[in-house]
């Protein structure tokens, strides 16, 4: 099982980004998909997710109206549209699979390699 995370980048504060999620081993339209972060010196935190048809989602409130989380099931890919990037959204950015519809970083069994972030002011 593998997930590629990719597009990440060094932008300034107020740019976008969209991050993808490649997934090879797994089928991806069997599992809640998520997004989760970590700055430097801090714990790895759950930033978005989707449950395993998509038209559900879930943020945390610091990227609520920014970020939007989707699945395209056929590409076998997930997907983090970022706007609106502010400083305190640098980080490394992972994927991650769990059959739990779950924020916490222990459900998830499988995770990407990461990708960073980073947003200048």
């Amino acid at each position: 099982v593998q997930l590629q995370a990719s597009g990440g980048g060094l932008v300034q504060a107020g740019e976008s980004l969209k991050l993808s999620c490649a997934a090879s081993g797994l089928t991806i339209s069997s599992y809640v998909m998520a997004w989760f972060r970590q700055a430097p010196g801090k714990e790895r935190e759950f930033v978005a997710r989707i449950n395993w048809s998509g038209p559900i989602t879930d943020y945390v409130d610091s990227v609520k109206g920014r970020f939007t989380i989707s699945r395209d099931n056929v590409k076998n890919t997930v997907y983090l549209q970022m706007n609106s990037l502010k400083p305190e959204d640098t980080a490394v950015y992972y994927c991650a699979s769990s059959l739990v519809w779950s924020m916490t970083v222990s459900a998830y069994d499988y995770w990407g390699q990461g990708t960073q972030v980073t947003v200048s002011s």
